[in-house]
């Protein structure tokens, strides 16, 4: 019988040297957070935030004479939902700028990269501080900042769904004489919709999260009563309106997963 001979796995020479490295930057990062001790009322406030948040406020969840739950939620949703759509809408042309196979000149495509690499540096909460100084506090000023922050994350995935498309149809149809457009609309088009559709979707969840977060700064939604319910330490305020987002955003995921999924 022939010997068989096993050998082992060399062992890398290098891997306690990363280690090292990786604990030596947790150890950077963490001496940079500064530590000043838990205050003596602590105790005392956590106390009373569980309380607020497992014995929530049912009553407000509707009011018949002002602002409420359902009102709030609402409103985060139609901000969602608007910069959604703005988005999906810009977010084509910029798409056909920046994919590298709509163009014969690779400067046209690497340009609309950059403007769309240049879009997405700005995060939610700077674009809607932009805006309430532009337009003033409120919805709008929330849909703006959704819409145009979005446009640079969607513009780039629907960009890159361009780049991998199958080009024998565009090719059949130009061999026949169809302009750009007939190209782009009836060989481009039907290959990218369905991801196109599913990118956006997944936005939507998306911008329905940040949307609770620009009424912190004034941008609408349901952040407002929620940071105003937070500075006045009404906790049962507290908890139904985190128990009424937690409810919104699971609904909103379950049924846009199960559409993503159809579609894809």
């Amino acid at each position: 019988m022939n010997n068989i001979i096993i050998q082992k796995p060399k062992k890398n020479p290098y891997r306690w040297l990363v280690y090292v490295a990786v604990l030596a930057v947790y150890i950077w990062a963490f001496s940079g957070v500064p530590f000043t001790g838990i205050k003596e009322t602590a105790g005392t406030i956590m106390k009373s935030i569980l309380t607020g948040l497992f014995e929530p406020d049912w009553d407000y969840v509707y009011l018949p004479d002002g602002e409420d739950l359902l009102r709030g939620l609402l409103d985060t949703l139609a901000i969602s939902v608007l910069g959604t759509i703005i988005s999906a809408v810009v977010s084509f042309p910029f798409a056909i700028w920046a994919a590298r196979n709509r163009s014969r000149f690779r400067t046209v495509s690497g340009s609309g990269k950059i403007v769309l690499s240049f879009v997405r540096t700005f995060p939610e909460l700077v674009m809607a501080l932009l805006f309430i100084k532009a337009v003033g506090p409120g919805s709008f000023a929330g849909v703006l900042a959704l819409g145009i922050h979005s446009v640079g994350m969607l513009s780039k995935l629907y960009a890159e769904e361009i780049e991998s498309i199958d080009r024998g149809p565009s090719e059949a149809l130009l061999a026949s004489g169809a302009n750009r457009f007939q190209q782009l609309w009836f060989a481009v088009l039907p290959q990218v919709l369905p991801s196109f559709l599913s990118y956006t979707l997944y936005r939507f969840e998306i911008n329905v999260r940040s949307a609770t977060i620009l009424g912190f700064i004034g941008a609408g939604g349901i952040g407002t009563p929620l940071i105003f319910a937070l500075s006045t330490r009404h906790w049962d305020r507290v908890g139904i309106i985190l128990l009424g987002i937690i409810v919104m955003i699971t609904v909103i995921d379950l049924i846009s997963g199960a559409i993503r999924r159809k579609l894809v």
